[in-house]
């Protein structure tokens, strides 16, 4: 070593690049080695478990403070909710339901299998469980956020503080202070405490708030003297009180029956209800309620119309229209509904004497008048008092249409250039074969062959004259000429709903087994009128609280179908008016179009008809105000026989004469298919048994039938233009469907009122 080198520095005890990490001693530790690169994104456990530390302690802060700013409040305004207040387009008061129908009562009043019941049907688990249920919540805002609509995961404790001390609203507030309330509550006050809060404040439909007033709305009785089988449909209501209103709603009896199985099978999972019972457990039909007495008359009806348009069209829901202080400018007005009261007792209610005979206290009336131009209901008949006949017959859908559905096939007909089996376009003037039970030809689904009303048989007839007379067996060959589904799509474009029972794509389609309600045709008749267009019909002008407007639904219009094929069904059913079924509608003075139909077995007769100024459908019904059960016609009013020609078509002309009273006569305004607006020629029908020569001549053996076409114009192709016609034979077919498939258009007869042969049989109604 050189001496003018420094002498080597020690570099001490740490590590370097030449000694070991662990020190000159061995012992020693040394430092890590830096991360680089990507390694310096990743969190050490020692980062992980700080945050993780820091998140709980946030959250507990968190808690402890909304735990101590949140107080449990006074009562909220809903337990002394205000009147809504209904209006017609006028401003005229239709009326208020402010008086809410509530009276508690003590949890030992209710029988344990009601309390049991609510239990299975909203929280199980309630008397184990917590206030609140974070696990539901959590999965709640999952499926609402996965669009599986919006979700509950509130515990019954949750459901009382919201019915209870705050509002109804879908906030985030609300639901923070929802969910501290419950924790305070459930400390403060005992389950049972809690349980019959709730049970006296929930809202179970037909302004019932509480378990009493439900018990007494739906069953006519006190809490106490509930069944197990009624307290199960109770809570099954608290769910959607209005969509399980088996009797508000005929329809929705399935969807109520499931959510009553639900609450039922709950209490024998929870051993609160033994199997053995459960099987024995009948569903319990609620009474035809009765309504407030401030909702006698026609304003029942309206106001639940009104409610049912509000709430299934999601401008309010149920609970926030509950609370009240809505003001409710409805598009009805006064002078129509005043014309379609007086017309319904004018011409119907006036001649039932129901001490003389019973079946007249069967009789119900609906109907529903709607401007074409613009939607707008502006009369609706529900009933002759609500306080007396609760269900609303302007709304209800159990009912077939019977033939009113026909002009649906023409105009899907027509629209698509439908041809018959051998080829001809049918119009108004296509030969078709009218022989009473003819088997349909090419429809592969079996065997179906309709019978016309009494029987009568027409030979071959145009399409024209077979509305005029309502001919089953036509106007099932046609469906099948058309497609049942593409008839199918027509009815739905022209308003009818596409979930409309019993609106089945097979040919008895057109003879209207449909059963739609009241407003429905009324809808889509409106469609008719208004040359194709459609638009959704409206019952409501406004709604405003507190001076801030409610936000509605704009309508929807759109072209149904082309202008053509509205205009010549029109023009058809002109002829309906003038020399068809229809003839009692001639009495409103207008130039009008409409077609008249029956239900199967008579147990209702409809007239649905339009002038350019306005769609109206009106409807006869018959029902067992006992059971509820739908019962025939016959003998009501002292006649063999009510059928669409006959009341239907009176109240429809004396309402339309009285509605339109002012309003300058017009005539339609019509763009034809070719033919469309030929006259009718009508022909000599033949009943069975009968003979089609005049009464005043004997029949003689130069009477036979000559094989042309009877009172119909010579077709250039003859009867052998008609489809050909499979051979009938005496062995019953296995694929013939019941007589009854099909509905029924069993009151279309010649004279509006009753048949030259009298009263039929029930079988022998016109399928």
């Amino acid at each position: 070593m050189s001496s003018d080198e420094p002498p080597p520095q020690d570099p001490g005890p740490g590590p370097g690049p030449d000694r070991d990490p662990a020190g000159p001693t061995g012992k020693g530790k040394g430092r890590r080695p830096r991360r680089t690169g990507w390694r310096r994104l990743i969190p050490t456990w020692r980062m992980a478990l700080g945050t993780l530390i820091g998140l709980v302690v946030l959250c507990c802060g968190l808690f402890a403070l909304g735990y101590a700013l949140v107080d449990i409040p006074p009562a909220n305004s809903a337990a002394t909710a205000q009147s809504n207040v209904y209006l017609y387009a006028n401003g005229a008061q239709i009326a208020r339901d402010g008086d809410v129908n509530r009276e508690n009562v003590q949890l030992a009043q209710i029988p344990r299998t009601v309390q049991h019941a609510a239990l299975a049907a909203e929280d199980r688990d309630f008397y184990s469980e917590s206030a609140v249920d974070p696990k539901a919540m959590l999965r709640a805002a999952w499926n609402t956020l996965r669009g599986r609509g919006k979700q509950s995961g509130s515990t019954i404790t949750q459901q009382y503080v919201k019915n209870y001390y705050l509002g109804q609203e879908q906030t985030v507030t609300r639901k923070v202070k929802e969910f501290f309330i419950s924790i305070k509550l459930d400390r403060e006050a005992s389950k049972d405490e809690i349980l019959t809060g709730y049970l006296n404040t929930s809202y179970f439909g037909r302004n019932a708030y509480g378990i009493q007033a439900a018990a007494q709305a739906y069953y006519g009785v006190d809490v106490g003297d509930l069944t197990t089988a009624q307290g199960a449909y109770l809570a099954a209501l608290l769910n959607a009180p209005s969509a399980y209103d088996v009797v508000a709603h005929p329809e929705n009896k399935a969807r109520a029956l499931a959510r009553w199985n639900y609450v039922l099978d709950g209490m024998v999972k929870k051993k609160w209800l033994s199997a053995s019972d459960r099987r024995n457990t009948t569903f319990p039909m609620p009474k035809e309620a009765k309504g407030a007495a401030g909702m006698s008359g026609q304003r029942g009806y309206i106001v639940q119309a009104v409610k049912d348009y509000i709430t299934s069209n999601k401008i309010l829901d149920e609970d926030t229209l509950a609370t009240g202080g809505y003001r409710i400018t409805t598009t009805l007005q006064k002078k129509k509904q005043d014309a379609f009261v007086d017309a319904v007792d004018d011409q119907l209610m006036s001649r039932l004497d129901t001490s003389a005979r019973d079946v007249d206290k069967n009789v119900r009336a609906g109907g529903a008048a709607i401007d074409p131009a613009t939607g707008r209901v502006v009369a609706m008949y529900g009933g002759v008092d609500y306080t007396k006949q609760y269900v609303n017959n302007a709304t209800r859908r159990d009912y077939q249409v019977g033939s009113t559905f026909k002009p649906f096939v023409l105009t899907s007909a027509v629209a698509d250039g439908s041809t018959t089996q051998d080829g001809r376009t049918i119009t108004p003037d296509t030969l078709y074969d009218g022989t009473d039970k003819r088997p349909v030809q090419g429809w592969d689904g079996g065997y179906y062959a309709p019978e016309n009303e009494d029987g009568v048989s027409y030979g071959d007839i145009t399409v024209r004259t077979a509305t005029d007379r309502s001919v089953n067996s036509v106007y099932a060959q046609m469906a099948v000429d058309v497609g049942p589904a593409e008839v199918k799509r027509t009815a739905v474009g022209l308003g009818l709903p596409e979930n409309t029972p019993d609106l089945t794509a097979s040919p008895s389609i057109a003879l209207g087994p449909a059963t739609a309600s009241v407003l429905d045709m009324a809808e889509a008749y409106a469609t008719l009128a208004h040359h194709g267009r459609h638009g959704t019909y409206t019952i409501l002008a406004s709604v405003s609280k507190d001076g801030e407007k409610v936000g509605l639904p704009e309508r929807d219009t759109r072209r149904a179908v082309d202008r053509e094929a509205a205009d010549t069904t029109t023009s058809v059913l002109r002829s309906v008016v003038d020399s068809g079924t229809g003839t009692a509608a001639r009495a409103a003075g207008r130039p009008a179009a409409g077609k008249t139909g029956t239900a199967e077995e008579d147990t209702a007769a409809w007239f649905a008809g339009y002038t350019p100024e306005l769609a109206t459908v009106v409807a006869v019904m018959g029902q067992d105000p006992q059971s509820g059960a739908h019962t025939s016609l016959y003998g009501a009013a002292g006649l063999p026989r009510i059928n669409g020609g006959g009341f239907p078509a009176q109240i429809w002309a004396q309402f339309t004469r009285t509605a339109l009273s002012g309003t300058p006569v017009g005539d339609f305004d019509l763009e034809l298919e070719e033919g469309a607006g030929q006259p009718p020629l009508l022909p000599t029908a033949t009943a069975p048994g009968t003979s089609s020569a005049p009464a005043s001549e004997e029949p003689s053996a130069s009477d036979e039938p000559s094989g042309e076409p009877t009172g119909e114009p010579a077709s250039p192709t003859d009867a052998s233009s008609r489809p050909p016609e499979s051979p009938q034979t005496d062995e019953p077919d296995p694929d013939r469907p019941d007589e009854g498939d099909g509905g029924g258009d069993g009151g279309d007869v010649l004279n509006g009122l009753t048949s030259p042969s009298g009263p039929r049989s029930p079988r022998a109604a016109d399928r």
